[in-house]
């Protein structure tokens, strides 16, 4: 996979000494601890960690859904905090757990998602066509949520954060507990995002997933990055066949100290 051009230039978001501490009655966790890194315009950036290791409260903050403790996002060289309603509007988000409307058809569902952004009648129903047509679920048009397989309604939701046509997706584990086939087939609408230069944040637990997908892979651990490079250059600094051998060699480092 080819890498986005690196350059100050081409950044899109900026993060900046982000943290996220949790606290309850009777410890304080810190979920993430000085997060500091760049993400590339067009890219696909792939957020890799065990569980509690920080990527989907990443993923939550990025998408402003939780606000962090401390440090900054910026886009385009700005603070998303300034204009958080601009920032959304440039924002799709593909949630870990389906979040689909089941009293509605696709159609509608893409329809509802659209409105939120004021999106006129007219070039909605044009963009929701085109969608349809992306996601291959024309033939699933007027059929019910609730009768998708678990597939389609993956393709669902990927397309319903595309309604709004956004310069940044973030992907909380979007093929969790699929099928091979079907995940083949997700990956290959993942990638079709880049090629229409949209930049892609993926947290995944499937390694093989990040090495197919991913420009770079940011590995977090206890809160914060380890490392951040390409699947090619870890596998060569590591002399490693893989990335899952590189993951499980810097994880069980990690665990040892």
């Amino acid at each position: 996979m080819s890498l986005p051009l690196i350059g100050a230039s081409n950044i899109i978001l900026q993060i900046r000494d982000l943290t996220k501490i949790y606290h309850d009655k009777t410890k304080t966790v810190h979920a993430l601890s000085g997060i500091t890194l760049d993400i590339y315009r067009g890219e696909i950036l792939a957020l890799l960690g065990v569980n509690g290791a920080g990527k989907t409260t990443l993923s939550s903050v990025l998408v402003s859904l939780n606000p962090p403790t401390s440090g900054d996002i910026l886009y385009n060289g700005q603070s998303i905090y300034k204009n958080l309603s601009e920032y959304r509007h440039v924002l799709g988000f593909c949630p870990q757990r389906p979040n689909l409307d089941y009293d509605l058809t696709v159609e509608e569902n893409l329809f509802f998602a659209g409105r939120y952004y004021l999106i006129p009648d007219d070039l909605l129903r044009e963009r929701v066509r085109q969608l349809l047509e992306q996601f291959e679920l024309v033939k699933y048009t007027s059929f019910n949520v609730r009768s998708l397989s678990g597939g389609y309604k993956q393709r669902l939701l990927i397309a319903r954060a595309l309604v709004h046509s956004p310069e940044i997706v973030v992907m909380d584990e979007p093929t969790v507990a699929l099928d091979p086939n079907i995940r083949h087939q997700l990956w290959d609408k993942i990638k079709e995002l880049k090629q229409l230069g949209i930049t892609v944040i993926l947290t995944t637990h499937y390694l093989e997933e990040a090495e197919i997908l991913s420009d770079r892979v940011c590995i977090l651990d206890s809160g914060k990055i380890l490392l951040i490079d390409t699947s090619d250059n870890l596998k060569l600094k590591f002399n490693m066949p893989d990335l899952e051998e590189v993951f499980l060699h810097l994880t069980h480092e990690e665990s040892a100290t």
